[in-house]
């Protein structure tokens, strides 16, 4: 005879649900495939979430080999499968799996990363029969989503997660004037800045030592791309449904920023997440080291409402 705990085992097995389906997946990129991870919930067709990464060599979980390993992209793919919305992250053309894409990682333009999200969501729409893909750009990722969204077919609407809400050059010359330390630097930094913001190229051997990993020669081409773009044009623009997502804590993009994208298009969905960092963890201090150290652990689980409020964001327009 089965014992009671074998029975309740039993049935709860019975009532669990299926675990999200993970397929390794394909886009066309440059000179080779652009790669990524799938994760469907079992059933029905499911709306459809395509992650893109912030700045940097940023991988497909949102982690980084210069220490940021809270697995945010990763965390909320698991939790929106939960929720019944499939989502793809992916690898940046260069990068990680999609190393074959490009020969160099560092010779890319914001229209090559829009190009990019244009492939995968006709790879997504062809693999899954969905009509539109959802975009949801972290950081850096959300001024790429926002500059895809200039050719908007295709895209469901964009879900902004601590996205700029200012150009690249006004949040740069910001960072580097808050530090007291950079006060030498300043008249050279901002110098190149507005040489960049102009399309001109600077010789970045005739900076300071501290500024020149920061402005070297096989980085200017993206700097001046992305200095080009200003997210709150971006955004005012477009024409479907904006989520705006912005934790309180972050030391990285500012609630500044979520207002001004927000001020730009006022049809957008504003959420701001109470102590909750760049990286979607909670933070309860105003402690910067605190707030730094959740960078580097994948076990915190992310904020409370980050998924369910992109969930119900999704599922209300579907």
């Amino acid at each position: 005879m089965r014992t009671l705990a074998a029975l309740l085992a039993a049935t709860a097995l019975m009532g669990a649900s299926p675990p999200p389906a993970e397929t390794f997946v394909e886009a066309a990129g440059p000179n080779g495939p652009l790669k990524g991870t799938m994760l469907a919930p079992p059933g029905a067709v499911a709306p459809v979430v395509l992650m893109i990464p912030g700045s940097g060599p940023t991988d497909r979980d949102g982690n980084n080999p210069l220490g940021v390993k809270a697995a945010s992209l990763r965390l909320i793919a698991e939790g929106l499968a939960a929720q019944g919305i499939a989502s793809v992250r992916v690898d940046k053309r260069g990068l990680f799996a999609s190393a074959a894409a490009v020969p160099d990682a560092n010779a890319v333009t914001m229209d090559d990363y829009a190009t990019d999200v244009h492939a995968w969501v006709s790879s997504i729409r062809a693999r899954t029969g969905a009509q539109c893909v959802w975009l949801l750009g972290h950081s850096e990722g959300g001024l790429v989503a926002l500059a895809a969204s200039r050719a908007p077919e295709g895209i469901c609407g964009l879900i902004l997660v601590s996205a700029p809400g200012r150009p690249l050059g006004t949040v740069l010359r910001e960072q580097l004037h808050a530090n007291p330390a950079n006060a030498p630097l300043l008249d050279q930094a901002d110098h190149a800045i507005t040489e960049l913001e102009a399309g001109r190229r600077i010789d970045a051997s005739t900076l300071h030592p501290a500024l020149a990993p920061l402005f070297r020669a096989n980085v200017q081409g993206f700097l001046i791309s992305a200095m080009a773009l200003d997210p709150a044009k971006l955004v005012a623009a477009y024409r479907g449904p904006v989520q705006i997502l912005q934790g309180e804590r972050d030391i990285q993009v500012s609630p500044q920023d979520a207002a001004l994208l927000a001020q730009a298009q006022p049809k957008a969905e504003l959420r701001l997440l109470p102590d909750t960092n760049h990286v979607l963890k909670v933070v309860t201090t105003d402690d910067r080291a605190a707030n730094l150290a959740t960078y580097a652990d994948p076990g915190l689980p992310l904020a409370p409402q980050i998924v369910p409020d992109i969930a119900a964001f999704v599922r209300a327009r579907r």
